[in-house]
């Protein structure tokens, strides 16, 4: 988070805001409040109090508490006050970050209520702006998402290039489970062919890549039909799922929903700082 908000600053800041250093006093203070003015969750407080430290700007407090739906807006999630200069020049990159994860965060519920009563979890991807990535999950876990893997360091996926390079799924997965026994194996599968003969291999989650709920649920038969008793493999959901498409997707049985939107698509959620001067008069 620090490296990141530093980036961010460096790139808005440059050499200094020009504006402030001309128009404001040196030693002028200032309180600020950062109002939500659109229905959803908010997510990024810390990364806001993080981009004010960096300004010089310390005195920092969180009016609402994080990861809860908020329908009464506008309303108030946080308060500041120091230097003048130093929150005008947080003021941008504040928002654009606490906008972008408190977007992720409401668009994640909103896909999580959608599938509310199915027994299917809603998951991101590693579909995510680079060097925002820990951000972003984080954002989408305040959202009532779960986290897919971080990267391609912690978890096991073989895909449709990986059998290609392998000569074949049975050797992608037995290579697999011999280099990193600790991991679970999940393989993508396109059509039910692939999914019965993936269910052969022994993988521990099947990755339905852009089916419809019909061969969803053919799927699902597949493995509760095919499957070791006791140890059946997870089934995820992927490919353009929206949030009109995810209930019957989630309504077939699969046990996971991956969407990229999450994070990749998430709309802005609009947030505003009102900045008023503290400095006594003279």
């Amino acid at each position: 988070m620090k490296q990141a908000v530093a980036r961010a600053l460096l790139e808005d800041l440059g050499s200094g805001d020009v504006t402030a250093e001309a128009t404001v006093p040196e030693g002028a203070r200032g309180r600020a409040r950062i109002v939500q003015k659109q229905a959803g969750v908010v997510y990024g407080l810390g990364v806001v109090a993080e981009v004010l430290g960096q300004c010089g700007v310390e005195d920092t407090d969180n009016l609402v508490v994080e990861g809860q739906w908020r329908e009464q807006v506008p309303a108030e999630v946080l308060f500041s006050g120091g230097s003048a200069r130093g929150l005008l020049a947080a003021e941008r990159t504040a928002l654009n970050f606490l906008g972008h994860l408190s977007g992720v965060a409401t668009l994640t519920a909103r896909f999580v209520e959608a599938v509310a009563g199915t027994g299917a979890a809603i998951l991101d991807t590693r579909k995510t702006i680079p060097g925002l990535r820990a951000l972003e999950k984080a954002a989408v876990l305040a959202g009532g998402g779960r986290n897919h893997r971080m990267g391609l360091y912690d978890a096991i996926l073989i895909k449709e290039n990986h059998i290609a390079m392998a000569g074949g799924l049975a050797k992608a997965v037995h290579a697999a489970r011999s280099k990193h026994p600790e991991l679970a194996v999940e393989v993508e599968c396109r059509n039910l062919d692939e999914v019965a003969y993936a269910l052969g291999t022994g993988a521990d989650v099947l990755l339905l890549d852009n089916m419809n709920p019909d061969t969803l649920r053919g799927a699902v038969k597949l493995r509760n039909e095919n499957a070791p008793p006791g140890n059946p493999p997870s089934l995820e959901a992927s490919g353009r799922v929206t949030l009109e498409t995810v209930r019957p997707v989630a309504e077939t049985g699969i046990d996971f929903i991956s969407v990229g939107a999450l994070t990749h698509s998430a709309p802005t959620l609009d947030f505003s700082m009102l900045i008023e001067s503290a400095t006594r008069p003279t």
